[in-house]
């Protein structure tokens, strides 16, 4: 009793007038209208968390299985192919944070099976021993190993999609064309048989169904080159990658072109960015609909407590003092509102892997299909920054709310609102 004793008389009425009593019907209705700002503010703050949640997993789980085949880093030898490899990898390794680096080299061409169907497809030259130390490509190897590319013996290892388009299984044939000179002399269409060694599952549709891996030295071979294009590098932490591209242009020796992950697929990852920014908003409204109920609910307020704020201004209140009692009931009812919606959000947010396998059971049905997605489960990435922006933008929409009613009653003039009294 201390505590409300010492505080300001504007926040001790604006706390009454926030749980109005239910002596009258007419305070009753506004109680009702002011708890229903305050669960739609709570919901749609829960709603915006899940949602960004939800999102944020979903373009986690692409990025890495993007990266789990792709380099975080690629290092490409201006001019012409890179003479020594591990020289240039010896180089990246000075950078602590570079942790695995393996040589490749890249061609398009089309591969067909029985000379019925005909598929384009991303070849890449690599070497099966160092291939582990960038990508998880050797882990994800269904049928057969990744170890059987051998120099000179072309072999080649397909994509789950692209094998399954091009009819063919491990022990099978497919024609390789390609220009001669990887399509940079003109000349006729260059013509090679390989056999299908691996089929591997990246999880990723775009990998799956166009890429497959060449041993290094038969790569080279169709392409006329002396050594490979470049290095694709891991680094510690996938984050850290433009940073860590950026320190290597500083300190590399030579004519290279270094690029990271997020600028080998710039336009996919500003997309996502502005579905991001566009989710952010869209839900917002949401938000702004259940705050802008406090409009509503505090010009009820004032006109029921005319008589109220015309005896305070009697008693001497200012009318910045009438004006701080109205904003302190609307910034109460936002604020317990968004409290309430961050708990919620969080707390299923957290755990979605749980709550969507239940909400599955009981309706008997699978939001994802694995064969359709090839992700069988709703991932969630619950990000601290997400969830703060959210909360400060539901109590500035409510705060804002409470400003014309509380400026509306601050110009009550005592002795018109005792007229009738």
């Amino acid at each position: 009793m201390g505590f409300m004793h010492r505080m300001p008389f504007e926040w001790l009425v604006g706390l009454r007038y926030t749980r109005a009593g239910k002596r009258s019907g007419r305070n009753s209705f506004i109680s009702f209208i002011s708890a229903i700002s305050m669960a739609g503010i709570g919901l749609g703050v829960a709603a915006l968390i899940i949602v960004l949640s939800v999102y944020n997993g979903f373009q986690k789980e692409v990025t890495t299985r993007m990266l789990s085949v792709l380099g975080h880093i690629e290092i490409y030898q201006m001019g012409g192919p890179m003479a020594d490899w591990r020289a240039t990898a010896r180089n990246a390794f000075a950078n602590p944070e570079v942790k695995g680096a393996a040589p490749f080299v890249e061609l398009q061409a089309l591969l067909a099976h029985g000379g019925d169907v005909l598929r384009p497809a991303i070849v890449r030259g690599i070497l099966p021993e160092e291939e582990g130390k960038v990508s998880q490509v050797p882990q994800q190897v269904k049928q057969g190993s990744l170890a059987d590319l051998r120099p000179g013996a072309f072999n080649i290892v397909l994509g789950s999609e692209l094998a399954k388009a091009l009819e063919v299984k491990v022990g099978g044939k497919v024609a390789m064309a390609l220009a001669e000179g990887g399509g940079l002399s003109g000349g006729a269409p260059a013509m090679r048989t390989f056999t299908v060694v691996g089929i591997f599952e990246a999880g990723h549709n775009e990998f799956d169904s166009s890429l497959a891996y060449v041993h290094l030295a038969d790569g080279q071979q169709l392409l006329n080159l002396a050594g490979p294009f470049g290095l694709r590098l891991r680094v510690a932490d996938m984050d850290q990658a433009p940073e860590v591209a950026f320190q290597l242009k500083q300190t590399m020796p030579g004519e290279l072109l270094i690029r990271d992950w997020s600028k080998l697929n710039v336009n996919w990852f500003a997309a996502v960015q502005t579905q991001k920014r566009m989710m952010f908003i869209i839900l917002t409204l949401i938000i702004a609909v259940a705050a802008f109920n406090l409009v509503a609910t505090l010009v009820m307020t004032v006109t029921d407590k005319q008589a109220d704020i015309a005896i305070l201004r009697t008693l001497g209140a200012s009318p910045r003092s009438i004006m701080k009692i109205f904003m302190v009931q609307g910034a109460l009812v936002g604020v317990i509102g968004t409290l309430l919606g961050m708990a919620g959000g969080v707390l299923i947010a957290a755990n979605v892997d749980v709550i969507v396998p239940a909400i599955e059971t009981v309706l008997g049905m699978k939001f994802l299909s694995k064969d359709i997605y090839f992700i069988s489960a709703v991932p969630s990435d619950l990000r601290l920054g997400d969830v703060a922006a959210i909360g400060g933008t539901a109590i500035a929409l409510a705060f804002v709310a409470t400003l014309y009613p509380s400026w509306w009653a601050a110009r009550v003039k005592p002795a018109e609102a005792l007229r009738y009294e």
